[in-house]
């Protein structure tokens, strides 16, 4: 019989897997300790029911979570088997990790580890410098290490091509009333642990930028200056679209970006052809991939930045109640 994680060892981890990325900075996620195994749950508190309906967001946050819960304990010698959504009962319950054979951790593991503290997500415009073949072949085997596929778009038909299915999602989205409330909702005009800070938030859009921008109440810009010429944009996706391969998903989205920081590159995200689901699906006619795309990425080389804020480890923790 296993022994399982102790309190301390999962406490330790979660240090490590509140680093995740997640829409808005929301940090959607619960970690509880239970029998000895420790599972990763959905906050059905933190949810964005205009943005995020269907709950994808959530999973592929949630499974960027597990990743780095992953990568913290092989590195301290106590990797886990990981069985996902274990109780069709409990929807909520995403994963449950429980001991492995105890072993060393391997020198991949031990990068991947050391850049989850120095990963963040850069709004600004990158640098004209292109990103060379082997960090983009790096990219493509982290996301296939994880069961998942990256199609890079490269040059200034594929980018565009992609930029008018991004601009005409990201309209749809705007004209919800409730959409643009809710992400002024996780503004934040002063230091809290969680929210996208002002300082996050890159510049404003222009009508000739090639990809949208979110709306985080950035800096403006000049008018007619281009945000970008020919950025290097990515789409990571999954075998499939259950719940499933969207915490699947999250996870080869967080190997993705560790390794994209280990690599010297920055990163930032476009969910907005995602949540829309006809423009979603004319991506994955445009890329003429099998699967579903999960989520588009920005990719280059930016200026430094650090990591927005997260909530203490003890509000994400549900440990076992120990009797006196």
């Amino acid at each position: 019989m296993d022994i399982g994680y102790t309190a301390a060892q999962l406490r330790t981890a979660a240090v490590d897997a509140v680093r995740a990325p997640s829409l808005h900075n929301t940090q959607p996620w619960r970690l509880r300790l239970r029998d000895g195994g420790i599972e990763v749950l959905a906050d059905p508190a933190r949810r964005l029911p205009a943005t995020d309906p269907s709950g994808w967001g959530v999973r592929i946050a949630c499974g960027a979570a597990l990743f780095n819960l992953r990568i913290a304990l092989a590195v301290a010698g106590i990797p886990a088997r990981v069985r996902l959504r274990p109780d069709p009962a409990e929807p909520d319950l995403l994963a449950r990790l429980v001991p492995d054979l105890p072993r060393r951790p391997t020198p991949a593991e031990q990068t991947l580890y050391g850049a989850i503290p120095r990963r963040f997500s850069n709004r600004l415009p990158f640098w004209p410098d292109p990103v060379p073949a082997d960090a983009r072949w790096r990219l493509g085997e982290a996301a296939r290490a994880e069961q998942c596929w990256l199609e890079l778009l490269i040059g200034v038909s594929a980018v565009s091509a992609f930029g008018e299915i991004a601009r005409s999602a990201h309209r749809v989205l705007e004209r919800d009333p409730a959409y643009r409330a809710e992400r002024e909702g996780w503004l934040r005009r002063e230091s809290t642990p969680d929210g996208v800070p002002g300082s996050a938030g890159g510049p404003q859009g222009e009508p000739q930028d090639v990809l949208p921008t979110r709306g985080y109440g950035g800096r403006d810009r000049a008018p007619g200056r281009d945000f970008e010429p020919e950025p290097l944009v990515g789409v990571l996706g999954s075998m499939g679209n259950t719940a499933v391969d969207q915490v699947i998903a999250g996870q080869a989205l967080q190997r993705l970006l560790l390794t994209a920081t280990d690599a010297g590159l920055s990163v930032s995200m476009l969910s907005q052809p995602i949540e829309v689901p006809t423009a979603r699906e004319q991506l994955r006619l445009s890329l003429g991939r099998f699967g579903t795309p999960q989520m588009a990425l920005r990719i280059g080389y930016g200026q430094p930045g650090r990591p927005t804020p997260r909530r203490g480890v003890d509000e994400v923790l549900d440990l076992p109640v120990v009797s006196a």
